[in-house]
């Protein structure tokens, strides 16, 4: 990871000490209308990340936690490959959170990139994120970290609110 810069800014691997303000994070400055947060989801995911089954790249300044991005190895996104590398696991980006008094100053964009070294030092050929369609503070980190939308649908049950799609959006690494 990096070491403090000026300011104090250092970003960190997540670890399992981390757990509590990584959750609290989540779901203080995580929720609104356009994500999905189900409390159980999370707490699986977090539980995932303690057992090293998930990862995460952390944003701290004095101690203080600013903003995350949680990642994993999935094979939800396998429609999206091509048949030869359908059933091996790429990259997926669980949650990416940036405390609301710190949004706007890419440290969003700052630590997906990160996540992107650690996923890329798996050997993933590809990395998947999805948001909700309306999410323009979302579009505009992932774009800004090189994804490119793949597809768009409709997902009442995890997106209630204004058009109801999800937008999935992919970065390759390799082909």
């Amino acid at each position: 990871m990096s070491a403090p810069e000026a300011g104090g800014l250092t970003i960190v691997a997540a670890s399992a000490q981390d757990l509590p303000a990584l959750q609290a994070l989540i779901f203080e400055h995580g929720a609104n209308i356009w994500n999905y947060l189900p409390e159980d989801g999370i707490r699986k995911h977090l539980n995932d990340l303690a057992h090293g089954r998930a990862h995460g790249v952390l944003a701290l300044q004095g101690g203080h936690l600013l903003g995350a991005v949680t990642f994993g190895l999935s094979t939800n996104f396998d429609r999206y490959l091509q048949p030869k590398s359908r059933g091996t696991p790429q990259g997926y980006v669980c949650e990416a959170v940036v405390r609301r008094d710190c949004v706007g100053q890419g440290l969003g964009t700052r630590l997906l990139r990160e996540a992107l070294v650690e996923l890329s030092t798996m050997g993933v050929q590809a990395v998947f994120i999805d948001r909700h369609e309306e999410n323009l503070a979302s579009a505009g980190m992932m774009r800004r970290a090189g994804f490119v939308v793949l597809d768009n649908f409709p997902d009442p049950a995890r997106r209630p609110h204004g058009s109801g799609h999800t937008t999935v959006c992919c970065l390759r690494l390799q082909d």
